[in-house]
């Protein structure tokens, strides 16, 4: 069984499908998705109806909790939220409330038997949407952190935009990156797969080539409000 699990696409369609063409041609089993679907991005109302379309299982992001209610005090650096919800009341302009009571209908966890396999799957940590968790935190810090909510053979989360795959006491630990938004300077969409056969477990990051010019060009042909970071963010794939 073969199972991709896709995270923080931001509302970059073109990213998306570029996603979901290399997912068909690996011939994956189903797909999971953990949050972040359409803040942020050009295309939001497009990414939630492909989302819909694969009638698979999603959680809730930091993100999608900000489109449902916006983005609070505390949440974000003082001197950027107004744009940030800014954006957030462009992103609700091009939604309608079937898409809002779908983002906020989400569940925050996700627990799966895959053959015998457990995995235990969050947007962030099991009880906060928020809270970033580093690649290069030490061991202690992760289980605490991301691994002592639930017993499971393989942990995978998403949030930090920044793939890697760690092997902890005998657990497998995965951040699958971001679709829209990498921020580990390669400018490539990022996703994981797990594939459990037999009582085995294989995963990988696969990196995912996408037209960054043309998301751009979207920015800017809808008036996104910040185009020009967001152009910065795309074109660098790095927050720095």
């Amino acid at each position: 069984m073969k199972l991709a699990f896709i995270s923080d696409i931001h509302g970059n369609a073109v990213a998306l499908e570029a996603v979901l063409e290399d997912i068909k041609e690996k011939m994956v089993d189903r797909i999971y998705v953990l949050g972040d679907i359409c803040y942020r991005g050009p295309d939001p109302k497009q990414c939630i109806d492909r989302i819909r379309s694969l009638q698979t299982e999603a959680i809730k992001g930091n993100a999608d909790e900000w489109v449902v209610r916006g983005v609070s005090p505390g949440e974000v650096p003082e001197t950027v939220i107004d744009m940030m919800n800014l954006e957030r009341s462009w992103t609700i302009s091009r939604l309608d409330r079937h898409d809002i009571d779908y983002l906020d209908r989400l569940p925050t966890t996700l627990d799966l038997n895959v053959e015998g396999v457990t995995i235990s799957a969050f947007h962030a940590t099991p009880e906060s949407l928020f809270e970033i968790v580093p690649p290069d935190a030490g061991d202690e810090f992760l289980k605490g952190k991301l691994m002592s909510a639930a017993e499971a053979d393989v942990f995978i989360y998403a949030h930090i935009h920044r793939p890697y795959i760690r092997y902890i006491e005998g657990k497998v630990l995965i951040n699958t990156g971001s679709v829209g938004l990498p921020f580990d300077g390669l400018r490539k969409a990022s996703y994981a797969i797990i594939e459990v056969n037999g009582g085995r477990i294989g995963t990988s990051i696969e990196r995912v080539p996408f037209d960054a010019e043309e998301v751009i060009r979207r920015y800017a042909n809808e008036h996104y409000p910040n185009s020009e970071m967001m152009a910065r963010l795309i074109r660098k794939a790095s927050v720095k």
